[in-house]
């Protein structure tokens, strides 16, 4: 089905890049993203044993590279020596393959090393266009506070942290954690922030978000189960960002219920969807 009545007013965002076709939160995947025409896109930020926040989804690395290891207890030098691109394509214990292959296979190691936040921000300011970045927090860390302090040190740099307001701002900081986003407002209240939820907590069941968030981070389990609570989420003033959809009958039932944005591994496949 194709949605062209609503195709500007749902903005498509790139999970950890087009992350269907190349390996999550590589260079590949975002340059990949980003030709797809992705409005948006979506990484996960971690703090190094010295400093520097790279986009690496989980709390070790032994799922996306081939070291082992916490990202918080490695270097950026030890992370820089591993390969993040291969991974999905080792042999299981069963002799098979674990995923298909890649779709996007870069020749250039640089395409898919690790990948600090600093170089995505550089891939986004020579875009070309307007690409929004949509930056989560991972929590809980052994570094509580000064990732979102390193964040907005390094925002700073890049003129990011400090929007006329809101709706200016092409980043927004996104969590699970209501005290991470208490954090990012309190030193840097007009970035916009999302909370993300992957159960609906009782004491906001009537639409309400923390103090001061105005974007709701729904799981699409919780929009198929719950479309009444969107409902509320939308009639309390909220804006609505959904992940991870990758369905083309949840990305209808997105369009359906209003939600502003889709977060998805296949963001030239929704816009195809959406007729864009």
């Amino acid at each position: 089905m194709t949605h062209v009545r609503q195709q500007h007013a749902i903005q498509v965002v790139a999970h950890r890049g087009a992350s269907e076709d190349a390996p999550e939160h590589t260079l590949a995947a975002y340059r990949k993203a980003i030709e797809d025409g992705a409005d948006a896109l979506e990484c996960d930020v971690r703090l190094t044993a010295d400093g520097h926040l790279v986009c690496v989804h989980d709390r070790r690395v032994n799922r996306t590279s081939n070291g082992r290891g916490a990202v918080s207890a490695l270097e950026l030098a030890d992370l820089a020596t591993l390969d993040f691109g291969t991974w999905r394509s080792r042999p299981s214990r069963r002799g098979r393959e674990e995923e298909p292959d890649w779709v996007v296979r870069p020749e250039d190691p640089q395409e898919t090393a690790v990948l600090t936040l600093e170089r995505l921000l550089e891939l986004v300011a020579d875009a070309g266009r307007r690409v929004e970045l949509a930056i989560e927090t991972k929590h809980p860390t052994r570094w509580a506070g000064q990732v979102e302090e390193r964040l907005l040190l390094l925002l700073k740099r890049f003129g990011l942290d400090a929007p006329a307001t809101a709706a200016d701002s092409p980043v927004r900081i996104m969590s699970f954690s209501a005290r991470s986003l208490h954090r990012v407002r309190a030193a840097s209240p007009a970035l916009p922030a999302v909370y993300l939820m992957q159960f609906v907590s009782p004491r906001l069941r009537d639409g309400r978000l923390p103090a001061g968030v105005r974007i709701a981070g729904p799981s699409i389990r919780i929009v198929r189960n719950h479309p009444g609570y969107i409902e509320r989420l939308k009639q309390a003033g909220h804006r609505v960002h959904v992940w991870t959809v990758n369905e083309p009958e949840d990305v209808d039932l997105c369009l359906d219920l209003g939600v502003d944005a889709i977060i998805t591994n296949r963001p030239l496949a929704v816009l195809r969807q959406l007729g864009r």
